[in-house]
């Protein structure tokens, strides 16, 4: 399993380099935006198990509106107009799709949660595209987080013992927490002294920190997700890594993390 985790990433990395290097933005709008669709749905059949309905159907189409108005916004983080009309469309729709009006206010939860959860949160990566210093925000934040999981994986296969939570996620450690948070700080440095100077000591050692603990904490909410629907991966679309939403889940909580230190804290 080991060897198919590292033999995926040795293909993926370098597409994924090529792709953010030397290519618009627009490639790599179209490569996320594919993520989040496929994500959502992955998302949608932990509850629903049939393969396709009106639901999911329309939580993919607003989710895939709501990564073009990240796209079309410019680095602003509030697509309100998108977000008003998904609001309104999600209502109106099950007005005119709903079969058991006992499962209405279930269904209308699950669409909206999958929307924002995924699409909402994976945008982020959209925004920081967009902004100065875009493509080696791109790289540190997959660097850091990736660095993060594989710290976990590694240090927690062959040094656990003390598990953190049997109920939600019975293989992870406390161990492999303190792998992935030492593989977060040691990944910012690396990054901040290898292409981005833009970044002090200071930012590298409080992303890398921060990364460490939130990455972690969106793997868990993930893998809660996954327990309650009884289910290990969420699909076995990536060979010995899982589904998409197994490998975005860390993302989805690092991305916003980025995005508004990048902002508001760097200016």
């Amino acid at each position: 399993m080991g060897l198919k985790r590292v033999f995926v990433t040795v293909i993926f990395v370098p597409l994924f380099y090529i792709l953010v290097k030397y290519f618009s933005p627009l490639p790599f709008f179209i490569l996320l935006a594919s993520g989040v669709m496929i994500g959502q749905y992955e998302f949608y059949r932990l509850f629903y198990k049939e393969r396709i309905n009106a639901s999911i159907v329309l939580g993919l189409i607003c989710g895939f509106l709501l990564a073009i108005s990240f796209y079309l916004s410019n680095s602003h983080a509030s697509p309100t107009i998108s977000v008003s009309i998904i609001l309104i469309l999600v209502l109106i729709t099950h007005l005119f799709t709903v079969k058991r009006i006992e499962s209405a206010l279930t269904d209308i939860a699950v669409t909206f949660f999958g929307i924002f959860y995924i699409g909402w949160l994976m945008g982020h990566i959209i925004l920081l595209r967009g902004m100065g210093h875009g493509q080696n925000l791109i790289f540190f934040l997959f660097l850091v987080t990736w660095a993060g999981d594989a710290g976990a994986y590694y240090t927690g296969s062959y040094l656990g013992k003390h598990r953190l939570s049997y109920v939600i996620s019975p293989k992870k450690t406390y161990e492999g927490a303190v792998g992935c948070l030492a593989s977060t700080i040691l990944m910012a440095f690396i990054a901040k002294y290898w292409f981005f100077s833009y970044l002090t000591d200071t930012d590298s050692l409080v992303l890398g920190a921060s990364f460490g603990i939130i990455s972690q904490l969106g793997d868990f909410s993930e893998s809660l997700l996954k327990r309650s629907a009884g289910v290990k991966d969420s699909s076995f679309l990536i060979p010995a890594h899982g589904g998409m939403l197994d490998r975005i889940d860390s993302l989805l909580f690092t991305a916003p993390l980025l995005y508004y230190y990048i902002k508001f804290i760097k200016g």
